[in-house]
Parts: structure tokens; sequence; C-alpha cells
């Protein structure tokens, strides 16, 4: 019988080489290492090797040619990928709240197929566990449910957090973390900390609709920077709007951004940090799905590289053990005072009992193995997706290549309305998030964000092919 060990190890390997493939590294028809080669890389045997390659076959990833060896297969329709963005110049006054409001609401019904909302499946949530740790806590330390939890949090859980920031390049104490009700709230307080209404945040386009809520909401202006999908904000364009603008703060998900997927070399990571401290601007950079980077070795964070305590790192395990626990963190550096006083006047604190279930989770849950399962499922979706958007969608049709998380960005043939294809999807089942929630100025109508987070079954494969086909139809008609 296969051992849980032998298990994870060919995933593993397959894993890597995914990675590698889906990033283009290993681009179509190139040759993949040997399988006594690749045994002596990794220093495993020669039948986990061979697992690992059966698995990539499966996947559809490569082939074997007979006394050869293995490939990467060459896509029946190579899907391209979209180019870097062009959004406009001057600050924009943001109205995405209705939009959002709209789609998320829709993506919530029971008798939806969730390819909007970026949620994963219930079947990916440790519930069990985190069911006996609540119990556990609830039985020991029952006056946690009888008093209120003031900023900064915890200790136990900041403890945690800062040991876990040591993976990203970050050296914290649990002094300096403060816990939130999810990262959406922690970057909303560093907002309010630095910037008042009126004033002009540049961030990545697209972006994330939450941070164009935010923005919304505290009566502030989006000064969308173009963005590459594989190596994000562009540092030149930002460079020429800090000149041209008075840029008050700057928020970037340097990791695994949300809806590209991209993640910024470690050079340009040091060059942000570096250009914005020189212009006295402080960066919020979000961090929601820096743990779920699809490469062996995980990316640092751009806060590693800050030396005058002006990236404020938010986070949260929303995205990695629970939706619903909706507990995030932040580190605000130079900024602390303040936003632990918003914190404490927003929502005084965050549950204990919410809080104490995680730090145990991540002192004795086995967190990280929850993350390489989750790593491996993610990646496979994602390509399985993608290959499904080849097949069914118009033949123009662009994909991004993520670097990690569970989502993937469709750019369609500029005739498909995204907005009405939603609108059109969703009369059949079928939710989808239309690329204007993610623009200040109303862009990207013609494009998509596709929730890979749920599992693949031939349900799944059918949604998406009618979305295709809905797809080619508005692109016939325009």
């Amino acid at each position: 019988m296969e051992t849980a060990h032998a298990s994870i190890l060919y995933e593993s390997v397959a894993n890597d080489l995914s990675a590698l493939i889906r990033s283009g590294t290993l681009g179509p028809g190139a040759r993949v290492p040997s399988v006594r080669r690749m045994s002596r890389q990794r220093r495993v045997s020669i039948a986990t090797v061979l697992q690992a390659y059966q698995l990539l076959e499966n996947r559809g990833l490569i082939e074997a040619r007979p006394q050869s060896g293995y490939y990467v297969r060459v896509p029946l329709r190579p899907v391209a990928e979209p180019a870097i963005s062009k959004p406009p110049r001057s600050p924009q006054l943001v109205g995405v709240h209705a939009l959002v409001n709209r789609v998320l609401e829709s993506s919530t019904r029971a008798d939806i197929i969730p390819l909007g909302a970026a949620i994963p499946s219930p079947e990916l949530v440790p519930t069990a566990k985190l069911q006996r740790i609540v119990a556990g806590i609830a039985r020991r330390q029952a006056r946690s449910m009888a008093i209120y939890s003031l900023p900064p949090g915890r200790e136990e859980l900041r403890r945690q957090v800062a040991l876990r920031a040591r993976d990203w390049g970050v050296s914290l104490t649990a002094d300096e973390v403060i816990i939130t009700n999810g990262c959406i709230e922690a970057v909303n307080l560093c907002l309010r900390a630095v910037a008042k209404p009126g004033d002009v945040i540049a961030l990545e386009s697209p972006t994330y609709f939450g941070l164009l809520q935010i923005i919304e909401s505290l009566g502030m202006k989006a000064l969308e920077v173009p963005t590459h999908p594989r190596n994000g904000i562009s540092l030149d364009a930002l460079a020429l709007a800090i000149q041209r603008e008075k840029v008050k703060a700057c928020i970037v998900m340097p990791n695994v951004s949300n809806p590209l997927g991209s993640t910024m070399p470690e050079a340009a990571k040091k060059r942000l940090v570096r250009m914005l401290a020189e212009h006295d601007i402080p960066l919020i950079e979000d961090s929601v799905y820096s743990a779920l980077h699809f490469s062996p070795a995980p990316p640092f964070a751009a806060k590693a590289y800050d030396r005058k305590g002006m990236v404020m790192l938010c986070s949260s395990f929303t995205k990695t053990l629970a939706p619903g626990l909706r507990v995030g963190w932040v580190a605000p550096g130079r900024y602390h005072a303040q936003v632990q006083m918003l914190k404490f006047i927003s929502s005084v604190g965050v549950s204990d009992l919410l809080q104490l279930t995680i730090a145990e989770f991540l002192e004795n849950g086995g967190y990280e193995r929850l993350l390489r399962a989750l790593r491996r499922t993610y990646a496979h979706q994602l390509e399985l997706v993608t290959h499904a958007v080849g097949r069914y969608f118009p033949r123009e049709t662009k994909v991004t290549r993520p670097s990690g998380g569970y989502v993937l960005w469709v750019e369609m043939p500029a005739g498909v309305d995204s907005v009405t294809l939603y609108e059109q999807a969703l009369t059949e089942g079928i939710g989808i998030a239309p690329g204007p929630m993610f623009s200040a100025s109303n862009r990207y109508r013609n494009c998509l964000r596709v929730n890979c987070g749920i599992p693949w079954s031939e349900r799944t494969e059918r949604a998406i092919a009618r979305i295709g086909a809905l797809a080619h139809d508005l692109a016939v008609q325009s």
C-alpha cells in the first residue's frame, strides 16, 4: 500500500514541475529531465519520479515519447497570456460597490455554481479539526467567551503570526502585530491611518474589488497603475504616476495578486519599497494569498526589504483555514499606534475563541501539511480550468498563468461584454465575476475572473463550456 510519505513525495515532484510548465520555464515541446536525472536531483526513488510523471501525464501536461523520454505536451490550441494593462493616467472616484454587491449576493445562492466568488470548496476546510479545537478551548477557557478581546489581540496568535512571517523574510515580534477581522479590515485600518477623503491612492490594475470598495467608502481616489500578468505592478509607470500626482499611499499585492495571480521579482520588490520610501509614501502590502504560492520556496514579502517601517503588511487565514473565521492581522510598522487606536474605535477586538482556535491550529494542527495539500489541489484545478477555457472559449481568448492561489483571469475578444455574460450565465445557474468589478474606471469589460477553488467535476466542466458558448455567441453578435 502506498504510504502517505510516498504520496507527498511524488505529488511534490509533480507540483514543482507543473509550476515550471505553467510559468513557461519549461515551454511546450521542451524535454523534461530524465527519470534518472530527476531521481538524483530530488534524491527520491525512480519509482517516485515515475509516479510523478504519470500524474503529470494524467493532467495532460507531459507526454512520453518512445526511446526519447518525457516532453511538455504541446496543447492543441495554445492559450496566450494577456498583455500589460493600460488603465487611465488620472485618479478616479470609485463606484464598484453596486456591481460587486450584486455579484456576491448571487454567488451565495445554493443553486449557483460559484465560479465568481473566490471561495474554496467546503471540502478543503479542516472542519473536523477546527471543531475539536473549538470544543476543547470552550471547555478549558470558558472565560474567553465572557470578556472583550482588546487590541492588539491574543499574544498566543500574535506569536504564531510573527513566527510564520519569517518564512516571508520578515523579522517581527508579537508586539508588532495587531489582530483584525480579516485582511480587508487590516487594509481599511491602514488606509485610514495614513490618508483622508479626497487623497489619491495608487494600486494595481486590475485589482481586488475589495480594495476598491474600501477606497470608495472612504471617499478617496484610485490611481490605477499598469500591471503585468506575471511580474505585477509596473514600477516605471508607478514612478511616473508619483511624479504626476500627489500619491498619499500605495496598495500592492506583490505575491500572488488577485485577480492576476502575479508575483513580483525580488529585485522589483526592493525597488518598490525604496522608491516609495524616498517619496515618503506608505506601502500597504496585501499578502492574503502568499501562503498559497506554488514555488518550492516561499517568496519574500515586500516588508522584508523595509528599513524605515513604512510597509504595512496585511494578511489573514481566510484563504487557507476557513473563510468564515474572518481573522486577519497587520504589522503596521511606524503606524502601529494609529492603526491600533482605529481598530479599537472601529470594532474593539476579535473573538477570543477564534483567535485561540487559530493559534492552536497553527501550533499543533498540521498547518504546513494543510498548505502543501492546498497548493497541490489548486495547482491541479487551475491547470484543468485553463485547459477547459482553451477548449471551449473563443479562439482569441487569453488567460493568465497564476503563480499561486486559485483564481484565473480570462481576457475574451473585445466584443464580449462580461457583465452581459454574467447576467446570461446567472439565468443558467452559473456565477462569474465580470471584469469591471476589478477596476475603478469600468475597464476590462471583456474580462472575467474564474474561481478555481471548487473541485473539478463534470458539472464544473459543463459550466465552463456553457460560459464559453455564451461568449462565442456574444463575440459573433458584436
